[in-house]
């Protein structure tokens, strides 16, 4: 074959070149992030509109959409002391207690689950062991039981089958923890596994013939490295468990004590059906937490949601 000679392969490959290029250059148009800031800008509406209801005074939620405050910009915080403080919305103190319910359950079952899986997933990618792969694959296959499946069982076994032995847990967050971590562990093993199997294995071995401990190879190199992945498990899991009102409604009872957030919110949407301005009050404080925690980690997220899909 001579110097000028194309092959029928290198023809049909010329045209995907350009092709890629072409939707490349298609998505990062003016056009393209037009289209992005509009949908951005509709997405954050709905937003917007609680926040406004939510610092407007009773009478003007009762009788003018939330869009009136830009003609008719009278706004009060109020509603935020009345929601947060007063007796007269939930409880004796406000919604304060449920809102500290709702970080003692969610820290611990964010950190408890991120830490195990962590582990787990530098045993099963770096500490090679008979049985290891099929013990992955397990942990991988576990993903598709569903939460609530396992709901009766859980309660019954927290209520009765430890009550037997004198071990009462009513009235405590370690049901909602163990929950939580639980269903949790198989989808956090499997995204920090691929994340941490493709660490650079030079570094792994330098580490090993510097004496270098599983442990001391784990807090030192590993963790750091696997920043972006432990960051973007953190964020979705701290929403779910904020987010969640099946597992705290079922393990918590509704209770001051214990109950987190989301339950009581439910509860007061029948008792406070038409004061608006409160329970828009309520439902801004349950977001804000949430959103300060996307806000702070959002620069690993795209790292992190794309660990373990490419290589090289």
């Amino acid at each position: 074959m001579t110097a000028g000679t194309v092959t029928a392969e290198q023809a049909r490959a010329r045209p995907a070149l350009p092709a890629a290029k072409a939707v490349r250059r298609s998505f990062s148009s003016p056009i393209a992030s037009l289209i992005v800031i509009v949908m951005a800008v509709l997405w954050t509406i709905p937003t917007f509109g609680l926040f406004v209801t939510s610092v407007r005074p009773a009478r003007e939620v009762a009788t003018t959409g939330w869009w009136t405050i830009f003609t008719n910009p009278h706004v009060t915080l109020s509603n935020y002391e009345t929601v947060l403080f007063q007796s007269s919305f939930g409880s004796s103190a406000g919604l304060m207690p449920y809102l500290v319910n709702s970080l003692a359950i969610t820290i611990p079952a964010t950190i408890i689950p991120l830490t195990l899986a962590a582990m787990a997933a530098y045993a099963l990618a770096w500490v090679r062991f008979k049985g290891s792969d099929t013990i992955f694959f397990i942990i991988f296959a576990l993903q598709v039981v569903p939460l609530q499946l396992a709901l009766i069982p859980l309660q019954q076994l927290f209520n009765e089958q430890l009550a037997r032995v004198g071990i009462d847990l009513q009235g405590t967050y370690v049901p909602v923890w163990t929950a939580h971590t639980m269903f949790a562990l198989p989808i956090a093993v499997f995204l920090l596994h691929n994340f941490i199997a493709q660490l650079p294995r030079d570094v792994m071995e330098a580490a090993m013939v510097d004496g270098a401990n599983h442990f001391k190879t784990f807090r030192s190199i590993v963790l750091p490295l696997s920043t972006p992945a432990l960051a973007s498990f953190t964020i979705f899991q701290f929403l779910w468990v904020w987010n969640d009102l099946l597992v705290g409604l079922t393990f918590t009872g509704g209770t001051p004590d214990v109950a987190p957030l989301t339950v009581r919110l439910a509860q007061l949407g029948g008792s406070f059906g038409r004061s608006w301005e409160l329970l828009t009050a309520g439902a801004f404080v349950s977001i804000v937490v949430p959103l300060a925690v996307f806000f702070s980690l959002q620069r690993y997220f795209v790292r992190g949601l794309l660990a373990g899909s490419v290589k090289g």
